[in-house]
């Protein structure tokens, strides 16, 4: 059981959660995630990367948006209530190292998977850039946390209610057209890390994608995970989740992803009834 600290709102649908969980709080690092499961009696697993942790204190911080079933159930859940089954940190963590000019590009709640890395890379010594994006500026989060990190935070919307109205990949190209970086970092929804891959690859800038793919056991036993590298078979739980972006075949995992569609909106449907 691990208990909820504390809940907030950022936008419509998304929620930050702090819970306990020292063992897992002192051992994460940057790019690493959970697998969550709130109920034993309804079973589903699903994977959240951490946003953030507190060794001292013992909590590790989740973002996610209430968007299937689980995530749904979660939502409603408050301070206090626990979380039955937290397993973690999982995955590879994130290859930090002084590169020299990094940019960070997230894309809606990628944004908070996107804040560790920020931040470790900018304790290697890096110069980093933050790109923030969303479809409108109540979807925009981390905007003050990232400020306390990046030497450049460039925010963008799609209807320019916030920041400058444009895609991500906008100034990620006038960047890498002006003084290239030494590596980029992308996070967010898979089309949005595919035109980020085909942006830096003009321009023969390295880019890492962190993937959020379907998952059960996070542990490279069920294989739903798979994706297509370089033309090798991967599993994003215990391959990455982090690969190189220009060897990932972002077309057939986007596939692959729909897989579930018709159940998951089923089970959608069912629990906002139920909730």
């Amino acid at each position: 059981m691990n208990r909820i600290i504390s809940k907030k709102q950022l936008s419509a649908g998304v929620y930050e959660m702090t819970v306990d969980a020292p063992l897992i709080a002192r051992a994460r690092k940057a790019g690493q995630f959970l697998i969550v499961q709130i109920d034993t009696n309804w079973g589903e697993r699903i994977p959240l990367t951490i946003a953030d942790a507190d060794a001292e204190k013992g909590t590790v911080t989740i973002v996610f948006q209430a968007v299937g079933a689980t995530t749904s159930k979660l939502a409603v859940k408050n301070p206090g209530d626990c979380v039955e089954n937290i397993l973690g940190p999982l995955g590879n963590p994130t290859h930090i190292e002084k590169f020299g000019r990094v940019v960070c590009v997230g894309g809606g709640i990628g944004v908070a998977p996107l804040f560790p890395i920020v931040q470790a890379m900018k304790a290697a010594g890096n110069a980093v850039t933050v790109i923030i994006g969303a479809r409108n500026r109540e979807l925009v989060i981390f905007e003050d946390r990232m400020k306390q990190y990046a030497d450049e935070l460039i925010v963008v919307t799609d209807d320019g209610s916030y920041g400058r109205k444009a895609l991500v990949t906008d100034p990620l190209k006038e960047i890498c057209s002006a003084v290239k970086p030494d590596m980029t970092v992308a996070i967010g929804p898979p089309i949005m890390m595919k035109f980020c891959e085909k942006t830096t690859a003009e321009f023969d800038v390295p880019i890492m994608v962190s993937l959020n793919t379907i998952m059960i056991d996070g542990t490279g036993m069920c294989g739903g995970c798979r994706v297509n590298v370089g033309g090798e078979t991967k599993f994003v739980c215990v391959d990455g989740p982090e690969f190189d972006g220009h060897k990932v075949d972002f077309d057939n995992m986007m596939i692959r992803m729909k897989a579930f569609k018709e159940r998951e909106d089923q089970d959608r449907h069912k629990c906002r009834l139920e909730v």
